[in-house]
């Protein structure tokens, strides 16, 4: 016998299926670039990871509607920036619509201009090596130039809907 060609139909809700997914815990990011004409571009995403150690690359992914998808599809560079545990009203401002989200935001210009944040966790420079489309979404792999770290800083958590920060067991 065959295994089937094709997934069956979901027996759940798209909310179901939400809650769900918020039971898995995150860091938070910003992504960030800079478009053709000079414009920051900047975004909200838990939907980070890591896929090789070599070459250093990095995952994440993109709702096709989102407002920022033809820049940050047709640029060269990205960066990724974890967000500190200090940094929730910044990851709240880079989720809201229809604001300046750069408005007094400190950051450095990292590879190919995307802005790195001044204060995160970790950032990750990447050249925009490929992207998949799949469902509702662009998976986007970036190929990592440049990364660092600030030593003893803790991570913005993100978990069933609300921001945590982290505590050793």
């Amino acid at each position: 016998m065959s295994p089937p060609r094709k997934a069956q139909s979901p027996a759940f809700s798209s909310t179901e299926f939400r809650i769900a997914l918020g039971m898995f815990a995150t860091g938070v990011t910003i992504v960030t670039a800079r478009a053709a004409d000079g414009a920051l571009v900047g975004l909200t995403a838990n939907s980070f990871n890591s896929v090789s150690l070599s070459p250093p690359l990095v995952l994440w992914s993109l709702s096709r509607s989102a407002g920022s998808m033809p820049t940050l599809s047709a640029g060269s560079h990205y960066a990724i920036n974890i967000l500190a545990a200090d940094q929730m009203t910044l990851a709240e401002r880079f989720a809201t619509r229809n604001i300046d989200r750069w408005a007094d935001v400190q950051f450095e210009v990292g590879v190919g201009g995307a802005p790195v944040l001044a204060g995160a966790a970790a950032s990750f420079e990447c050249f925009n090596r490929s992207r998949y489309e799949e469902g509702d979404h662009v998976i986007f792999v970036g190929e990592v130039e440049r990364c660092a770290h600030r030593v003893g800083a803790s991570p913005l958590l993100f978990h069933g809907g609300r921001y945590y920060t982290e505590h050793p067991l």
